[in-house]
């Protein structure tokens, strides 16, 4: 069936985190919170807390989230009673599109799907803003339609908020395809809609579950470019 439709994660997937969002980062926030950190324990800290998000329920609760870069904060070494608030600061300004860098393949990958007749959506768990995140990225005018948690109520992988992107560009499932870089979230949700998969795996390393996404028909991909190829 032809492909209608393609949606998109949007962090880790269309942007990156800036330096305000890495080991230095959190080390600037927690220092002005007197809290002591140590960044080069981020990637590991990150990693640790993890387990938080794959084990979130399905209704969106940004303590969740607060939780999650709490973790983060102490699996660098911080604690005290200062930890909380701090961790809520970095959660505030996580949706702040000023501390974000658009992947350099997006603008092109995206324009020439439009350009095809193909509608683009956007479905997210971030509590940052779609709207302004298409406006700040000058993505106005390429993206048909944008659903975010918080707005919609459940979280991916839940089948509702696929749905809910669905419906918004009047495509059934078996003509659309979602991208992003979460098995869990991104892979497990949108075949459980009954959707196609792409996992964009943008570490050179090869992916642990590569195989396992093969025998479902997941083909992982490295970069928007390659796209194309699948679409046709």
């Amino acid at each position: 069936m032809p492909t209608r439709a393609v949606f998109f994660d949007v962090d880790f997937t269309l942007i990156r985190p800036g330096p305000v969002f890495r080991g230095e980062g959190y080390e600037a926030f927690c220092a002005a919170y007197g809290i002591e950190v140590d960044p080069s324990r981020f990637e590991a800290a990150v990693a640790g807390a993890a387990r938080l998000l794959d084990e979130a329920g399905d209704e969106y609760d940004p303590e969740i989230f607060v939780a999650y870069t709490r973790a983060i904060i102490e699996q660098m070494g911080g604690s005290g009673p200062q930890v909380d608030p701090c961790a809520r600061e970095i959660y505030r300004e996580w949706a702040a599109c000023r501390h974000f860098e658009l992947y350099e393949d997006v603008p092109a990958a995206l324009g020439a799907l439009a350009s095809r007749g193909i509608r683009l959506g956007l479905i997210s768990n971030s509590h940052r803003s779609l709207a302004s995140f298409q406006s700040h990225f000058e993505l106005d005018g390429v993206i048909s339609a944008a659903v975010s948690s918080p707005e919609h109520g459940f979280m991916k992988p839940h089948p509702s908020i696929f749905l809910a992107a669905l419906g918004l560009v009047g495509a059934r499932p078996a003509e659309a395809l979602m991208v992003g870089d979460s098995v869990r979230q991104d892979i497990d949700g949108a075949l459980g809609a009954g959707m196609r998969a792409v996992l964009l795996h943008r570490d050179p390393r090869p992916h642990p579950g590569a195989d396992d996404l093969a025998r479902r028909g997941v083909p992982v991909i490295a970069s928007l470019s390659q796209l194309f190829d699948l679409i046709e």
